[in-house]
This record gives C-alpha cells, sequence and structure tokens, in this order.
C-alpha cells in the first residue's frame, strides 16, 4: 500500500471515530466512553502523522539533504518533532 493510501484510510478511520464521538455526545452517553473514543481518534492521528513523517523523510529530506539542504531541512523536521 502507497503512502498516500495508507494516510487515506488512517484518516478515514480517525473520521469515523470523530463521527462515534459527536454522536455520543449527542445522545449523553458515559463520559469516560466518550474519552475512550477521542484517544482512539488521536491515536488514529498520531499514526497519520508517523506515516507522513516517515514518507517525508525518505523522499523531501533526502532529496533536500542531496542538494546541500541539510541544516535547512533538519530545523524543519526538528520544529515538527518538537510538537510529538
Amino acid at each position: 500500500m502507497n503512502t498516500d493510501k495508507k494516510v487515506i484510510h488512517r484518516l478515514k478511520i480517525s473520521k469515523g471515530h470523530l463521527e462515534k464521538i459527536i454522536s455520543m455526545v449527542e445522545k449523553g452517553e458515559y463520559c469516560i466512553d466518550i474519552i475512550h473514543q477521542s484517544q482512539a481518534v488521536q491515536s488514529a492521528l498520531r499514526k497519520v502523522d508517523r506515516v507522513i513523517l516517515d514518507n517525508h523523510l525518505k523522499t523531501c529530506v533526502a532529496d533536500a539533504i542531496s542538494k546541500g539542504k541539510k541544516e535547512e531541512v533538519i530545523s524543519e523536521v526538528m520544529k515538527v518533532v518538537e510538537k510529538f
């Protein structure tokens, strides 16, 4: 499965979880159950980020380094990683 398909697949999983959360809140379901679903969305989105970052490192970063932009691209990636 290519990167785009992996990302789209994981985003659809996240969307499904998010739709479930909205429904649960609308129905007034138990708070802890809602939190569990919220955590599932957050986990799915973290997985999306990892897949995208992995692809970025293997493609864009590798290309930028070969073009002499090592410091720029490392700085850019580190800014993203700091937010994890």
